[in-house]
């Protein structure tokens, strides 16, 4: 069974979260994060993992969430975690389906499509089910989930890498806008660069940075 949850060091507060599912039954506990969300370029990632159940796998002890460490950490932590993890999957939205469809659904479904990837296959345990499109799960959405939580930090740290991996190849598209350092965000060399060149194809047009630099151009 699956136990879905969602976030926004890991010690052993850290897995409280799935000591919790553990026993109402569930040993399969999945948790979810995204990485991109307030980027004014670039896609939106998700991730999902399922991590053993024992708490001390080995070489996770350094899980946080992915913003508290540095680059170097989450790549050695990201080769850990797929080792280790007893299922994990990605998924990526484009921008422009987020432009069209807004950024919360598109964040719905970059995990919905994340865990429905997960091998093994996610499906209903004996709790309550809370659908959410297409995903009938129990789940929960937590407040720090990556903080509370092992199995989203997890999560956090993949989706993280694998946006930062995509971002350096777009930076080598479009050098100009310096994506191989600010990973599509509003920094003010990057906003210098709209200025002076406009979007490119991977902007969000729908964003208010992006959105005022096209205005100004036309």
């Amino acid at each position: 069974m699956v136990h879905v949850v969602g976030g926004g060091g890991i010690g052993d507060a850290g897995i409280i979260a799935e000591r919790w599912a553990w026993r109402l039954g569930y040993r399969g506990i999945a948790g979810t994060d995204e990485a991109g969300r307030g980027a004014l370029a670039g896609p939106l990632v998700a991730a999902a993992v399922i991590l053993p159940a024992r708490g001390d796998v080995e070489g996770l002890e350094g899980l946080a969430d992915s913003k508290q460490l540095s680059p170097a950490a989450r790549r050695r932590l990201f080769k850990r975690i797929v080792t280790a993890a007893v299922g994990w999957s990605f998924s990526c939205v484009p921008p422009s389906e987020i432009d069209d469809g807004g950024l919360q659904a598109a964040n719905m479904s970059a995990m919905r499509e994340a865990v429905n990837a997960l091998d093994p296959v996610p499906r209903p345990g004996d709790g309550g089910l809370l659908p959410r499109g297409d995903l009938h799960l129990p789940q929960w959405s937590m407040v720090h989930g990556d903080i509370v939580c092992r199995s989203i930090a997890a999560a956090s740290i993949l989706a993280k890498v694998i946006r930062d991996s995509l971002m350096w190849h777009w930076s080598l598209i479009y050098p100009q806008y310096g994506f191989d350092s600010n990973k599509g965000y509003g920094t003010e060399y990057h906003l210098k660069a709209l200025a002076a060149y406009g979007p490119s194809p991977c902007h969000r047009s729908s964003f208010h940075g992006v959105l005022q630099m096209e205005m100004a151009l036309e």
